[in-house]
């Protein structure tokens, strides 16, 4: 079974007397240990695509089901519950609390689980530890170089151990060595097996990917299976 399942999916803004389509009928599914970007031009729809897999909006027509449970099944609750324990957000702009220490920075989402607080510490450090920022335990944002702060947002979103992964535009304020380091952490997650969902413009980042679904003007363009890039 699929772990996401998108089938005919639009979705229609509207402003006053103004209509904008954002998407049309958009289908494909993705399983469980998969790495895939979603890659399109400004406008081509593809962050509105990653706000409605991430449960942030919702279709106007069409059914998204994740887990094989169609979207609309899920209370306000149960989707607080699992965007905070099955999905990890990583975002171009690190989002993370100034003054506060990296490892209170990735404490965070524990604030909002179900694991007992005696745990939060040694949670947070292994993901930490993961991403390779140890030696950073006690720095605060400002003291962290962009690809440091980068990582530090993708250890935040690992420490509930999700079973996706969502980056939007990740290394868009990165210079290119940076970048390249971060989505090779991206690959080595994926390799231990997290699901990987990716949102970029940027092909040679998409290339990453074993997949790529190419979005433009809302629409599918191509799904192709990529062989990624090879370590």
């Amino acid at each position: 079974m699929a772990l996401i399942e998108v089938k005919k999916v639009s979705k229609t803004y509207q402003d006053e007397d103004v209509r904008t389509k954002a998407l049309e009928d958009v289908s494909f599914s993705i399983n469980k240990g998969e790495f895939v970007a979603i890659m399109g031009p400004s406008g081509s729809g593809k962050s509105t695509l990653l706000h409605i897999l991430g449960f942030l909006d919702e279709p106007t027509s069409g059914h998204f089901l994740f887990g094989g449970k169609e979207m609309k099944g899920y209370s306000n609750d149960e989707v607080a519950k699992m965007r905070n324990e099955k999905m990890g957000f990583v975002f171009q702009s690190f989002n993370l609390l100034p003054r506060t220490s990296l490892l209170d920075n990735i404490k965070l989402p524990l604030l909002y689980s179900s694991i007992p607080e005696v745990h939060w510490n040694s949670r947070a450090k292994s993901a930490i530890e993961k991403v390779g920022l140890s030696h950073r335990l006690h720095h605060e944002p400002s003291q962290l170089s962009g690809g440091e702060r980068q990582r530090a947002a993708i250890a935040r979103a690992l420490v509930n151990e999700p079973e996706v992964i969502f980056a939007d535009e990740p290394t868009g304020n990165l210079d290119s060595k940076s970048g390249e380091a971060v989505m090779k952490l991206f690959e080595a997650l994926n390799q231990e097996g997290h699901t990987v969902i990716l949102i970029t413009h940027d092909r040679n980042i998409a290339n990453h990917a074993r997949r790529i679904i190419m979005i433009k003007d809302g629409m599918v363009e191509s799904d192709e299976e990529t062989r990624g890039r090879e370590s």
